[in-house]
């Protein structure tokens, strides 16, 4: 979803089909569910994937106060109110029961995070872009006319596939009723999985896919490209003309659905995403921030060039753009446009989003880093992390709540901190700043 859950939200949207099984039958992993989240910026449309997942302070709060059982008849009051018909209700409802997994795969918090250069190796694979570069061949005609109807470049649509499903190779396997139910029960996100099973039992009372067949992840992402039932319901089409949007099956609706969601999110038709920059010596890295945005013509007046020598892509030099550094200054450095940011409303993580924007051009031989990564440099686990945060506002740096999250506050907070010892500010957490901190 776009929000992919990912203690991400997810619009995840689908598309594969039965024709791509024997070309991806080898491939590895959808790797979108291992991008890093973003702090979550404030989005018009529903995210393509699922919210944050917050710690919660006090674990007895996320118990249940009725059986399962209890929970179901009451919501099912609800569902009916909603214009749920009682069949309906009753068949999806049939097998439903409590699915531990879902919780525990909702509680998890991974303690180590994998480095953005090793995520992007995976997400950048060799096996990957030819797959993409077969599947771009394939369906020339209706990426075609989803490129005319949406404006989304076939590169871009492609590469989310890739990366949400692998091709739709791996769309989840759990019943999205069921998950729902579970977190609905369970209650850590109640308005969230709430709204997503009424979502869910509309999708299916309006008959594009039945109780048995809505597959998805234990999140409730489903299909090819991953959509939440929410953001099926305002983004999906039937762009097959078979009378059903079916993003499980048939690549046309599952392409066509995540364009459309791609330009309800902002999608400049004809604009690039970015492109990677160098930055010179004396560089100001308090500018290193995604609300601080100017024209990469203001960029460029402060010193910020392309890597050998290379050219603005035409007519971008007006284009309003955010400064990235994915691994902090020593490693490289883009400059982000529109487009970037609407596939971040489709998964706020930068990885992800860069991911995806390389991948695009890996296809038409393209997406090369010139920058090199500061591989000595590991990301802070979770537990280090969370120190960090609890050292900075000892400090009186006031990074918010210790949740492990580097959000903008923690960033404003550690920006302060370098300050402080004459570092670049680029607000990046590092092993270093945390022993500094943990010395000082």
């Amino acid at each position: 979803m776009p929000p992919s859950l990912s203690r991400r939200w997810p619009v995840r949207h689908s598309i594969a089909a039965a024709s791509f099984v024997l070309l991806v039958a080898c491939a590895e992993k959808p790797t979108a569910a291992d991008a890093q989240p973003l702090q979550a910026p404030p989005v018009a449309t529903a995210p393509a994937i699922i919210p944050p997942v917050v710690p919660s302070a006090d674990p007895l709060d996320l118990q249940p106060t009725q059986t399962f059982a209890e929970w179901q008849a009451g919501f099912r009051k609800d569902a009916l109110a909603a214009g749920i018909r009682p069949d309906l209700f009753d068949r999806a409802f049939a097998n439903v029961s409590f699915d531990a997994s879902v919780i525990r795969a909702d509680r998890s918090q991974p303690e180590f995070s994998r480095p953005v250069w090793e995520y992007l190796d995976g997400a950048l694979s060799p096996l990957r872009v030819r797959k993409g570069q077969a599947l771009i061949n394939q369906y020339a005609d209706i990426l075609q006319s989803i490129e005319q109807r949406y404006g989304v470049d076939r590169q871009a649509l492609v590469s989310v596939w890739g990366m949400e499903s692998n091709f739709g190779q791996f769309q989840g396997s759990k019943s999205v009723i069921n998950s729902l139910a579970t977190l609905a029960y369970e209650g850590r996100r109640p308005g969230f999985a709430h709204a997503q099973l009424i979502a869910a039992l509309q999708i299916l009372q309006q008959g594009d896919i039945t109780p048995e067949k809505m597959l998805g992840s234990w999140a409730g992402a489903m299909g090819q490209t991953q959509f939440i039932p929410t953001t099926y319901n305002t983004h999906a089409v039937d762009f097959d003309g078979d009378g059903r949007r079916d993003i499980w099956g048939s690549p046309a609706d599952a392409l066509a659905s995540t364009a459309h969601y791609l330009q309800s999110s902002g999608w400049q038709r004809g604009q690039p995403w970015g492109f990677e920059v160098q930055l010179p010596s004396s560089f100001d890295y308090t500018l290193a921030d995604g609300a601080m945005r100017k024209s990469v013509a203001e960029w460029r007046q402060l010193g910020v060039t392309l890597p050998n020598g290379g050219q603005v892509p035409a007519g971008s030099e007006q284009l309003s753009a955010a400064l990235l550094l994915p691994a902090g200054y020593r490693g490289p450095a883009f400059l982000i446009l529109d487009n970037f940011r609407a596939i971040l409303k489709y998964n706020n993580s930068s990885s992800y989003a860069l991911a995806v924007s390389l991948l695009s051009e890996r296809f038409n031989g393209g997406g090369l880093i010139n920058g090199t990564w500061p591989k000595d440099d590991l990301p802070l686990s979770r537990s280090e992390r969370i120190e960090l945060q609890n050292l900075l506002s000892a400090r009186n740096y006031d990074a918010g709540t210790a949740d492990g999250i580097i959000g903008a506050n923690t960033r404003k907070a550690i920006r302060s901190a370098q300050q402080s010892f004459g570092w670049p500010a680029d607000g990046y957490p590092t092993h270093k700043l945390l022993e500094s901190l943990r010395t000082q």
